[in-house]
């Protein structure tokens, strides 16, 4: 893998046959169809048919439905029919469940901005972002996502929030020179990574990696290569409803046996009380109680903003006591806010509100002095000094544009009115 962040501006440039000026657009067609387009592989979805079929894939769910198959050749329909509700509500609940689960999933895959701007043949464009390919020239100001990993060639006060990448909360300064080729990751100043924000500053740069071959793609790949594995509570249903069905068996063979060489009863009325006797033993309802306990568990979790993918990982998620978890913008929201404010006359007051939103209050925690005239000032000072800007989504959220420090000022402001 070559070390881009350790080579001069113009050893990468020829790295990567390219210029300061862009591709041209014929060599841009020919790297896209060489490279491929600049996005994230996602998990190839499962069909609706396969996902609702795989509720059935149980042992417990085995043994139910050849019970239901031994009841409908002995003519008992009714027994039939409960028996076969039981096993398409147990289906139904989980397949809906984790229907809600993977949208929820899916509208999180957003981690490339869906435009760039770059230069091709020395003029400026604004392209979708999975054109790019390595040697595109790409052009960045405070508030781009980055669309790729890029090499820079000119920043001017450029810093970045890494957050996705390394957890670090603080904006990390940028500059073009060449940093020591075992650099680790948080530590390659002269990069820009796919994914990560462009919090202030402008920058210029060339793409040395795109789509599954960026820093975020390669993460990406660890996790659709890690396995899923059994619960402890799919270990144990299966591991009883095996000893279920051999112990019916078993008894069934020996009360056939027994009621035929010893007591010599009529051998077709023997076998339908042993067939009904071994269908009442099995019990019907148990995997639509189970998988209702765990639905319930999954919703609760939603109520707290945690998405379950698949119902049984609730039960081994319960069973958890510590977490070890990098925390920024994963268990946190990566949203700075100002929770105090000190006055240069000495006044304290309490902020209160939610992430970026102005919405909040503003009390004084001390009594004395002029405190709302300094209040005024500080809030007019972090207006005036500030580089960023908030931005009210359709949805209600707010979200800053620029460096998210300056963004808790302009919160800052925005409640002290």
């Amino acid at each position: 893998m070559t070390s881009f962040h350790a080579m001069g501006v113009c050893e990468v440039l020829s790295e990567l046959d390219s210029n300061e000026q862009g591709l041209s657009a014929a060599e841009a067609a020919a790297r896209l169809e060489r490279h491929g387009p600049n996005s994230l592989p996602g998990p190839a979805p499962r069909p609706a048919l396969l996902r609702f079929l795989a509720h059935f894939h149980n042992v417990l769910i085995y043994v139910l439905l050849a019970a239901a198959l031994v009841t409908a050749l002995l003519g008992h329909w009714l027994d039939t029919g409960v028996i076969l509700a039981v096993v398409l509500v147990n289906a139904i609940i989980g397949f809906v469940q984790e229907g809600k689960a993977e949208k929820a999933m899916g509208a999180i895959r957003d981690m490339l901005a869906p435009r760039a701007s770059l230069l091709r043949d020395g003029e400026r464009l604004q392209l979708p972002s999975e054109g790019l390919v390595p040697g595109d020239v790409v052009l960045l100001e405070a508030g781009d996502r980055v669309p790729a990993d890029l090499r820079l060639l000119a920043c001017r006060g450029a810093t970045v929030q890494e957050a996705i990448l390394t957890g670090e909360s603080m904006a990390v300064e940028k500059s073009v020179e060449a940093v020591a080729e075992d650099a680790p990751l948080g530590d390659r100043s002269s990069m820009l990574f796919s994914g990560t924000l462009l919090a202030s500053g402008s920058c210029r740069g060339v793409v040395t990696a795109t789509g599954a071959a960026t820093e975020i793609g390669r993460i990406s790949g660890l996790l659709s290569a890690v396995e899923g594995l059994e619960t402890p509570l799919l270990r144990q249903m299966d591991r009883f409803a095996r000893m279920l069905t051999l112990v019916i068996l078993s008894l069934a063979g020996v009360l056939l046996g027994f009621g035929y060489f010893v007591t010599g009863q009529p051998f077709a009325e023997l076998f339908m009380a042993v067939v009904g006797l071994s269908v009442a033993a099995i019990p019907e309802g148990l995997p639509a109680v189970l998988t209702i306990t765990l639905a319930v568990g999954v919703q609760a979790m939603a109520r707290r903003c945690a998405i379950v993918r698949r119902l049984p990982a609730i039960e081994a998620v319960g069973a958890v006591s510590v977490i070890c978890s990098d925390k920024t913008g994963t268990m946190t929201r990566n949203e700075m806010m100002v929770a105090t404010v000190l006055t240069a006359a000495g006044d304290r007051y309490r902020v209160s509100g939610e992430g970026y939103a102005p919405e909040g209050r503003i009390e004084p925690c001390t009594h004395g002095g002029d405190m709302e005239h300094s209040l005024e000032l500080l809030a007019t000072a972090s207006v005036l000094c500030n580089d960023a800007a908030l931005r009210h989504g359709q949805d209600g959220s707010w979200t800053v544009q620029g460096d998210p420090m300056e963004g808790a000022l302009l919160t800052l402001a925005g409640r002290a009115g």
